[in-house]
């Protein structure tokens, strides 16, 4: 019979639209899931065979590694299907907070394994729209199995929050480095700006575009080195995010940059007063956001290297180029830069600091990294860096220095958690790598 009057599709609520959207995607995801854990497995017994051919080992010996590999197969399996929640894990101390939930530090109670909780509140995510950009964080972390990216190992929910269960980094992050030494100094700095450089390629090399690289997100692990964390504005591979939050900051008054004429004394004593209250807005600050990404014009990859330059400016002169007492000021700095972004003279850098930052913080189309990230690593600045082996290379000295001013010696308490349950290591026997921990042993929220 035929139908008459609308489709049963253009007839369907919004709320009905959107459940069936979440049914597509988990059922893809599931799919997916199934199809790439039978290729890990397939390609998990052939590397066995290869190796016990190149080893000549006899019919016997041959027999009882692949029972022994088979029984590594089915714990892996168990572990996967095991689903988490609260309860199986100890809560230490809370270290840090936000806009959105707070992150714990806590230790799984089977293991002894400690990690970092990010527990997210539903209620705040859903009232600020922040769901979109929340998924995205957690497709990142499934997505990447790099050194420079934190590692996520589960993700679970109740109710009331979502989990994320992810590496614990001792060394806390960018900005508090930042706000206890004032400056760095351009040794310091090239070392946390090249390995940044790596930090950043290795997610561009995904197919992603971060948007929200700044010092607190830059987080330290017990040796100095950086990881890149809070994914949450990235976008890429699966969806486009949106700025729209930053909407209102294009409508402020005019302003005359009276904070531009303040001493760099001053702008430093400012900034540091106002940084860590910035830091817990749902906002945030725009200071190191590139300029094309809040014309809306579109923009590409490019527009996390204007972020690093920010950050190298911010470490070399106590703060970045375009703070000023408010997020609308900021932004009209930002939108200002050929004017706005001066070097004070009563804190002298190199000329070949000098010429990195501004070849970070000009036009996208002239920006270094266009036409890739060889080019950054051949300036000057670098030079004498090994880029092949950075990652070895420890901060060690600079780093205890810092880390120890942490309050109510968090910093003690968790490297001896640390030493004592090999914080955050998978188990030996599971014959897989860190990525499958990431992309397997997880419950979808």
């Amino acid at each position: 019979m035929a139908m008459t009057g609308s489709t049963p599709c253009s007839s369907m609520s919004n709320h009905t639209k959107e459940r069936v959207t979440m049914t597509k995607v988990t059922l893809e995801n599931f799919y997916s899931n199934l199809i790439a854990q039978h290729e890990e497995r397939e390609m998990r017994q052939k590397k066995l065979e290869k190796v016990m051919e190149e080893e000549g080992l006899k019919d016997e010996e041959k027999r009882l590694r692949r029972s022994a590999h088979a029984r590594k197969e089915t714990e892996f399996l168990r572990l996967k299907r095991t689903r988490l929640g609260l309860e199986d894990f100890e809560s230490l101390k809370v270290i840090g907070r936000g806009a959105f939930g707070e992150v714990r530090l806590v230790q799984k109670k089977d293991t002894g394994h400690v990690y970092a909780m990010k527990i997210l509140r539903k209620a705040d995510m859903l009232e600020k729209e922040q769901v979109g950009h929340i998924r995205a964080e957690r497709d990142i972390l499934v997505e990447a199995d790099s050194l420079w990216v934190v590692k996520m190992f589960y993700s679970f929910q109740d109710k009331l929050n979502l989990y994320l269960i992810m590496e614990f980094l001792p060394g806390g992050d960018m900005m508090t480095l930042l706000m206890k030494k004032d400056t760095l100094t351009e040794e310091e700095t090239q070392f946390y700006i090249a390995e940044t450089v790596l930090a950043i390629d290795s997610i561009h090399q995904l197919g992603f575009i971060h948007r929200d690289i700044k010092p607190d997100n830059l987080l330290l692990d017990s040796k100095g080195h950086v990881k890149l964390s809070d994914f949450g504005l990235c976008t890429g591979l699966k969806k486009a995010h949106r700025t729209e939050f930053y909407r209102n900051l294009n409508h402020s008054l005019p302003s005359d940059f009276t904070f531009q004429n303040m001493n760099s004394k001053r702008k430093a004593e400012t900034w540091k007063r106002n940084r860590r209250q910035l830091a817990f807005s749902t906002v945030g600050t725009p200071d190191y956001i590139a300029p094309e990404v809040f014309m809306q014009t579109g923009y590409n990859k490019l527009c996390d290297w204007w972020s690093l330059g920010v950050i190298m400016y911010e470490m070399l002169i106590g703060y970045p180029p375009f703070c000023s007492e408010t997020p609308q000021e900021t932004y009209k700095k930002v939108m200002n830069w050929k004017e706005t972004l001066t070097f004070p003279p009563e804190v002298p850098i190199s000329e070949k600091a000098k010429d990195l930052i501004l070849r970070f913080c000009c036009e996208w189309e002239h920006r270094i990294g266009a036409p890739g990230v060889e080019e950054i690593k051949s300036n000057s600045f670098f030079e004498g860096v090994d880029w092949e082996h950075i990652s070895y290379r420890s901060l060690l000295v600079l780093f205890s220095r810092f880390v120890w001013m942490w309050p109510g010696g968090v910093v003690a308490q968790c490297q001896k958690l640390f030493r004592e349950s090999h914080c955050c290591l998978p188990v030996d026997s599971l014959p897989v790598s860190g990525q499958g921990l990431c992309g397997d042993r997880r419950n979808q929220p």
